[in-house]
C-alpha cells in the first residue's frame, strides 16, 4: 500500500508540475498592448516598367539566310512582351551585306524582316503595327568586305 501512495504522490507531482507549465498568461495587458501598437502599411512597389530596360534592337543573322537563330528567339519574345497590347508602331528594317546582286540583297532583305515580323505576330503583336522595309546593301552598319564586317550587315533593325 505505501508503494501505491508514493506513485499517487510522484503522479500528482509530475501533473502539477505538468500543469504549471502548461497555464496560459490570463492577464490580457500584454495582448492588448501589442494590437493597440500601430502597424506599419505593408507598401508593395511595383514593379520597374518593362520599358526601363533596353533591349538590344539588332537581330542578327547567318550568311544567306532568313531563319531565325534560338537566341534571336529569345530576344524577339522580350520585344513581343513589350509590343503585345500596344498601339505602337514599329518598323522592322531588313539589310544585308553585298555580296550578290542589289536586287537579290532586297529580297533577301525583305525575308530576313518577314521572318522577325511572323515570329512576333506569332508571339501575339498586332501585324497592323509592324511594318516591313528592306534596304538590303544599301545602309551597311559596318563599311568593308571582311567577314566580320559582313556578319555586322546581315541583319534585321527594330525602330519604335
Amino acid at each position: 500500500m505505501l508503494k501505491s501512495v508514493k506513485t499517487g504522490l510522484g503522479l500528482a507531482c509530475v501533473l502539477a508540475v505538468t500543469a504549471g507549465c502548461s497555464s496560459t498568461d490570463t492577464d490580457d495587458s500584454a495582448q492588448q498592448e501589442m494590437t493597440q501598437q500601430p502597424q506599419e502599411p505593408v507598401v508593395d512597389t511595383p514593379p520597374e516598367p518593362k520599358e526601363a530596360m533596353p533591349l538590344d534592337n539588332i537581330v542578327y543573322f547567318d550568311f544567306d539566310q532568313s531563319l531565325l537563330k534560338p537566341d534571336t528567339r529569345e530576344l524577339l519574345i522580350q520585344h513581343a512582351d513589350r509590343l503585345r497590347g500596344t498601339t505602337q508602331n514599329v518598323r522592322l528594317e531588313g539589310h544585308a551585306d553585298e555580296l550578290g546582286t542589289r536586287e537579290y540583297n532586297l529580297a533577301l532583305g525583305e525575308r530576313r524582316a518577314n521572318a522577325v515580323r511572323d515570329f512576333l505576330v506569332l508571339q501575339g503583336v498586332d501585324a497592323n503595327s509592324l511594318e516591313v522595309i528592306s534596304y538590303g546593301e544599301e545602309r551597311p552598319a559596318q563599311s568593308g568586305s571582311s567577314e566580320s564586317a559582313r556578319a555586322m550587315n546581315r541583319r534585321v533593325v527594330i525602330v519604335k
